[in-house]
């Protein structure tokens, strides 16, 4: 193979390269593009962030009751309204690190049948018209007959039935930060784990809200002890891109209406 021959190779693999990343900036794929850049490279980890400064977070705001005045008696080490006598090294404020033990064992089986039937039949006919039967009949062709003059059947029969048998389960532990503390003392906390294993990362993300007394002594709480729990177990990677049709099929499934 020439030189000449090597040039238009290498000419035409730029131009291919060229209307790949045209294709995706025009169509905003630019994950496509990081995805390009780093082929035969394991998937990079996200940098670690601070959960209150990404886009779309909200704090959480829900009904608390009146705040209460702490009071100290003179002489007395208790103070009103304490949960406890000794002070403990459990998550408590904002920044502080907690550990929740995620344990889901989901199993539901669900299954409908449904029948219906309806039958309805109409018959109307017309015995005598003022005498005029006779005389609009010789009008009519084919020899009609005013008795029955409509006669109508219908029957509907509709059948449907519907089965689901779904069984989940997932036991790992996630470090959570606690990003907010309600008034009502309530922590709402967050938690984000990546593991890269090859060329494959797993993503655990837990959020929600706990109350510090389900926190227990060894400073863990349990999921099923979240309230407005948010969990993803999910992952990103070669493993994944091969389970998950390609973006043409998805596109099509969305628009195709059969």
């Amino acid at each position: 193979m020439g030189k000449a021959d090597m040039k238009t190779i290498a000419k035409s693999a730029a131009s291919l390269l060229a209307i790949v990343v045209a294709g995706s900036v025009v169509s905003g794929c630019s994950s496509t593009i990081d995805r390009v850049m780093t082929v035969g490279d394991p998937p990079p980890l996200n940098e670690i962030q601070d959960p209150t400064t990404q886009p779309g977070y909200k704090p959480v705001r829900l009904p608390m009751p009146e705040p209460v005045a702490y009071v100290y008696q003179p002489n007395s080490l208790w103070r009103s309204g304490a949960r406890a006598f000794f002070e403990d090294q459990r998550a408590a404020r904002i920044g502080d690190i907690l550990t929740v033990n995620v344990t889901i064992d989901d199993k539901a089986e669900v299954e409908n049948a449904t029948q219906r039937t309806r039958t309805g039949s109409d018959n109307m006919g017309i015995g005598a018209l003022a005498g005029f039967g006779t005389e609009l009949l010789k009008f009519l062709p084919n020899t009609p007959n005013l008795d029955p003059l409509i006669d109508v059947d219908s029957t509907t029969t509709t059948v449907g039935s519907g089965e689901v048998d779904r069984e989940e389960e997932i036991n790992t532990k996630v470090a959570a930060v606690v990003v907010q503390v309600l008034p009502n003392g309530n922590l709402v906390i967050e938690g984000r784990q990546e593991i890269r294993v090859n060329y494959e990362v797993r993503e655990i993300i837990v959020a929600g809200i706990v109350r510090p007394e389900d926190i227990t002594n060894e400073n863990t709480i349990d999921s099923q002890k979240i309230a407005e729990a948010r969990i993803s177990y999910g992952g990103r990677g070669q493993i994944t891109d091969v389970q998950q049709p390609r973006y043409g099929q998805q596109f099509l499934d969305i628009l195709l209406p059969f």
